[in-house]
């Protein structure tokens, strides 16, 4: 069968991937030159700097047509006249990066009319390789993966940030859930699609970067991945976020939708309503 469009991107993606995590394992300690972003936006090191630079000379040279969003890169309007786009968190982590961590991770994906169409997250550390190309399936390191067949929101294994459990996100009552995190958004969408974790969720806006690449890992593994609404996710907006972010499997990410509404009931004797969002 002929190579598709989408299969030459995520090839190239997944070469970029790896070159990338030369470059990042290399400044392994070294001076980072750590600097913090305005707006409380984190740390910035040499690393992350060296990897964006690196990957938008791999990828745009291969191809100039796409346009470019990345966390590393100042942001402009070009991008959103191109009918593909790359869309890349060069080190997604990089705090754990900084503290010697091995969960950090590069985040690549290509964007179609905003809808992910090749994806890729690779964690140099742990020798892990999330790929996936749209309607080719999910797959670690070459084997196809599949997210959790569970059915019962109770005590479902879920990565997510302690906050959002506070009673005000969840009008239908706080599921009753097992919490657990990791630092990189993108590798907790990547756990999920695995399976080995239930669900995961986030209700502060997302940039696009963070989460491009694992909505479709995601998706292709089996999940249902909106918004904090519910809302399918599109990319490559104007202002490259989204309102959130919850995945898992149908029939859990049906349940957890259902406790977040706006009319949800509540549990017995619970007051909540919209009001509390």
């Amino acid at each position: 069968m002929p190579e598709t469009e989408a299969d030459a991107d995520l090839r190239l993606l997944t070469q970029a991937a790896r070159q990338a995590g030369d470059i990042a394992t290399g400044f392994i300690g070294q001076d980072l030159d750590i600097r913090y972003k305005e707006d409380d936006a984190g740390p910035v090191t040499r690393a992350d700097l060296a990897v964006d630079t690196a990957l938008k000379d791999i990828l745009r040279d291969a191809r100039p047509g796409y346009g470019w969003l990345s966390e590393e890169t100042p942001d402009g309007e070009n991008r959103l006249t191109k009918d593909r786009v790359f869309i890349v968190d060069p080190i997604d982590g990089t705090r754990s990066y900084i503290e010697g961590s091995r969960a950090w991770a590069h985040v690549l994906a290509v964007v179609e009319h905003g809808i992910v169409q090749a994806a890729v997250v690779f964690l140099p550390m742990l020798d892990a390789l999330y790929t996936a190309r749209l309607g080719g399936g999910a797959r670690l390191n070459g084997d196809t993966i599949a997210v959790s067949p569970r059915g019962a929101l109770t005590g479902a294994d879920v990565l997510a940030t302690r906050p959002n459990l506070d009673p005000h996100h969840w009008p239908g009552g706080v599921p009753q859930v097992k919490r657990h995190h990791r630092p990189s958004l993108a590798y907790r969408q990547a756990l999920v699609a695995e399976g080995r974790y239930d669900a995961m969720f986030t209700f502060r806006p997302s940039w696009e970067w963070d989460i491009a690449a694992g909505a479709l890992i995601l998706s292709e593994a089996g999940a249902t991945v909106t918004d904090r609404r519910g809302q399918p996710l599109r990319f490559n907006g104007p202002k490259a976020q989204v309102d959130g972010l919850v995945a898992a499997n149908p029939d859990l990410h049906g349940s957890l939708m259902a406790r977040l509404a706006d009319d949800a009931p509540g549990p017995p004797g619970s007051t909540a309503t919209a009001r509390n969002r």
